[in-house]
């Protein structure tokens, strides 16, 4: 059974989709861009703070569907520029800590609404 997660500490979809789906221990993480709960872009509109931003999203998912950054397993980050691979690492690191879930980042041309970064993930409630 599929269970849809939402939760209001990130913002709601803006298309025909769900935050998450909660399939059995399995958690899918719809790709979340750098936009607040309240659906206004971060205020610092730089790499860092959009990377920032659209993490804290993902993990506010997470932890509205009973998880942590440990169940976690894998992680598709998409960014605008290879250059901003390092910054995204750094950002990333810091606000994962400890949990190293499999991860691939994708540089691409552009993102939706001129973002510079947007991620998504796939968690599992018993070991990965």
């Amino acid at each position: 059974m599929n269970t849809p997660i939402l939760t209001q500490n990130a913002p709601a979809p803006a298309g025909h989709y769900a935050q998450a789906i909660r399939a059995g221990d399995t958690l899918y993480i719809s790709g979340q861009l750098p936009i607040r709960a309240d659906k206004a872009p971060p205020a610092d509109m730089g790499f860092a703070a959009q990377a920032r931003q659209a993490i804290a999203n993902m993990l506010a998912i997470l932890e509205a569907a009973g998880g942590q950054p440990q169940d976690l397993c894998r992680v598709t980050a998409y960014i605008v520029g290879v250059e901003n691979w390092p910054e995204f690492n750094r950002v990333y690191a810091e606000m994962l800590g400890e949990a190293r879930p499999a991860r691939t980042v994708v540089p691409v041309p552009e993102l939706h609404y001129g973002y510079l970064a947007e991620i998504d993930a796939i968690a599992a409630f018993q070991a990965c």
